[in-house]
């Protein structure tokens, strides 16, 4: 019981950390992994998928590899377990920074200023701003939010529960890779094959929890648990559908559509086609329900790793 109280000491205490201090601006470990990764990647790119699982086989297993033995220098120190697994989780959420980058956003398209909207854009997700109007700006920081509050904050968590710091880390491990290498480009189209599917694997646990805290947090869970069950499957991505759809239902607006990426275009489904467009003020909307979500995952995941460690015990009786 010692191990699970210390997960859920240290937990709470890194999601704190991240609220108070968000990500810094140097030395950040999720963004030296980034650097770890883009050197075995100039070692073994090939264009095989072969040569992508072993990609991600070194990267994550490595990353894990090392948070394992972490642990277990720390294991009989509660002060340091807990010490550990504040730090770990402090360092693999990322829903403050998150939240910032959406709000500068809505701010400058509260001013008028579009410009400055679409320069940010590209620290929060993907999309062409060139493409978009203030509207368009707005939707993409809803969806980046949705999203993002399942790759930043609850599938680290779902994790951790499951797997303490080791599990913490690989998460984030994993979903950086599909971040760098998982995209349909004709580079990684078969390098990144495994990283991506990888990612899908990993993110499908924290997606619907997200989903489900989503519908609980919302204005409207009826209209969340609605616009999950019809639209989610219609999104390309397993994950991004469930979170997207039923953030779409919980305010009450309309998500999907028409995408651009680096003059790609995607037509997406759109999710919870009876609500109404996103607005600018939508963005603090989701933001607030984002850092609603991820406290409540915090006390999901704790519960989760006590309720395990309760039937463990029992079994062994």
């Amino acid at each position: 019981m010692s191990a699970d109280r210390d997960f859920a000491y240290g937990a709470a205490a890194g999601l704190l950390g991240d609220l108070l201090l968000g990500d810094p601006r140097r030395g950040h470990p999720v963004a030296a992994f980034g650097r770890a990764a883009g050197a075995v990647e100039r070692v073994l790119w090939r264009d095989h998928r072969g040569w992508g699982a072993l990609h991600a086989v070194v990267c994550a297993g490595g990353a894990a590899g090392a948070a394992v033995l972490a642990s277990s220098l720390v294991r009989r120190s509660r002060a340091g377990s807990v010490a550990l697994t504040a730090a770990a989780t402090w360092a693999v959420v990322g829903g403050t920074s998150l939240g910032r980058e959406a709000r500068a956003i809505g701010g400058a398209l509260e001013a008028g200023d579009v410009e400055v909207a679409r320069e940010r854009l590209p620290h929060l997700c993907g999309r062409d701003p060139q493409a978009l109007d203030a509207d368009g700006i707005a939707r993409a920081v809803v969806e980046s939010v949705a999203e993002n509050t399942s790759d930043a904050v609850v599938g680290a968590l779902v994790w951790g529960a499951f797997g303490g710091v080791p599990g913490l880390v690989a998460f984030r491990a994993v979903n950086t890779l599909d971040a760098m290498v998982g995209h349909k480009s004709s580079r990684y189209r078969r390098y990144g094959w495994a990283s991506a599917r990888l990612d899908d694997v990993f993110g499908w646990p924290g997606a619907r929890l997200t989903a489900v805290l989503a519908a609980l947090a919302g204005e409207s869970p009826s209209g969340a648990v609605r616009a999950w069950r019809a639209d989610a499957a219609k999104h390309p991505s397993p994950n991004a559908g469930p979170v997207e759809a039923a953030f779409a239902g919980a305010l009450g607006v309309r998500l999907g559509g028409t995408l651009s990426y680096a003059g790609r275009v995607e037509h997406r489904p759109v999710l919870n086609t009876d609500g109404r467009d996103v607005g600018v003020a939508d963005i603090e909307r989701a933001v607030k329900l984002s850092r609603c979500v991820s406290w409540l995952a915090l006390g999901a995941s704790v519960t989760a790793r006590l309720a395990l460690r309760s039937a463990k015990s029992g079994r062994n009786v």
